[in-house]
């Protein structure tokens, strides 16, 4: 029986901190711009779907390095940070945006199919009924659209977990401060004798994906139900 250290269980647990802390970061936004490209028609939409799904293309390195160069010591955001005094690189928050961002695009899908399977009549009725445009979110578009707001949360949990590209540029591979399962596995893979160790830490992310997929199939068949 392999036997973690502590150092695993704490890349474990800042693993899951990291995914869960991007999922609730990047759901109002995602859900505004599920229901922009749902519902509203406006100049320069087309762009804005592109940017949204442009991570969804690029290689996650090629995304930590464009981060980097916003916020990083010399970035264009740098003024601002420093004025605010929040340091992102190489620290565990730069590691959360580098995970939404690179999940983003799967929440927003999610949502949007979710909102587009709407019947528009209901938004219509409720708007003729005398509802304003936020009563209609809330009371017919917000749960309706549940199944893809949990679909789309569970998707990029589920890639937080098991991002490294991104994260290994913005936030490097710090142990106790930026170092999570991927990082782990990486190290242990490229150590002599590590092959164990690592093959363990493929075992807990496996089980932990598992258990939100499964997670996800209870709670869709219940909105379902």
């Amino acid at each position: 029986m392999i036997i973690l250290d502590p150092a695993d269980y704490l890349a474990i647990g800042l693993s899951l901190k990291i995914a869960l802390t991007a999922v609730l970061l990047s759901l109002p936004f995602a859900f505004a711009v599920a229901y922009l490209s749902t519902f509203v028609s406006f100049r320069g939409k087309l762009l804005m779907e592109a940017v949204v799904n442009l991570p969804l293309t690029l290689p996650p390195v090629v995304v930590g390095y464009l981060l980097l160069l916003l916020l990083g010591s010399k970035g264009w955001l740098s003024p601002l940070l420093e004025h605010l005094g929040v340091r992102i690189v190489f620290t565990w928050r730069g590691a959360v945006i580098a995970c939404a961002v690179v999940g983003f695009p799967l929440m927003v899908r999610s949502m949007r199919i979710a909102m587009e399977a709407i019947d528009l009549r209901l938004i219509q009725a409720s708007r003729t009924l005398g509802a304003t445009w936020h009563d209609t979110i809330l009371s017919v578009i917000l749960p309706l659209s549940r199944r893809g707001i949990i679909a789309g949360s569970s998707l990029m949990f589920a890639r937080g977990l098991g991002e490294f590209g991104a994260t290994v540029i913005v936030a490097g591979n710090i142990p106790g401060v930026t170092r999570t399962i991927p990082m782990a596995i990486y190290d242990y893979a490229a150590s002599p004798g590590g092959e164990p160790l690592a093959a363990a830490l493929c075992a807990v992310s496996v089980a932990i994906s598992v258990a939100v997929l499964i997670l996800h199939e209870r709670l869709g068949r219940k909105g379902r139900g």
